[in-house]
């Protein structure tokens, strides 16, 4: 089962990235599922991988991605928050450093590097 992991917000802007790897700009459809709040509750799912998104009861699962994965993953998150150059090498940095520490999910290992910057 693929969640999503709810990163950081950078200019009012909320970014999703998705357990398949891609940051979700767009890529969205409208459903409705049962939740604990309602039997029809609003919300979106990931046209590529096609997983339903359950916002509501916090189902989010942890995602350890390989070194190589989650760096993937932070210059994506980094091009798409228009970081420049020495930003993005200093966050890419943060990003390894935290990986090397310890058993961080990569949700965690990029809200914590985002936010020492």
């Amino acid at each position: 089962m693929i969640l999503v992991d709810d990163i950081a917000r950078w200019g009012g802007e909320k970014t999703i990235i998705c357990e398949c790897g891609e940051i979700i700009e767009g890529s969205t459809f409208r459903d409705y599922i049962r939740t604990s709040a309602n039997p029809s509750t609003s919300t979106i799912g990931h046209k590529k991988c096609g997983h339903i998104f359950n916002f509501i009861d916090g189902r989010m699962s942890k995602k350890y991605s390989s070194r190589i994965e989650l760096k993937s993953l932070a210059v994506r998150f980094a091009e798409k928050n228009n970081m420049d150059g020495l930003k993005c090498e200093r966050f890419l940095i943060e990003v390894d450093r935290l990986k090397s520490n310890g058993n961080l999910s990569d949700r965690d290992i990029l809200i914590r590097a985002f936010h020492n910057l």
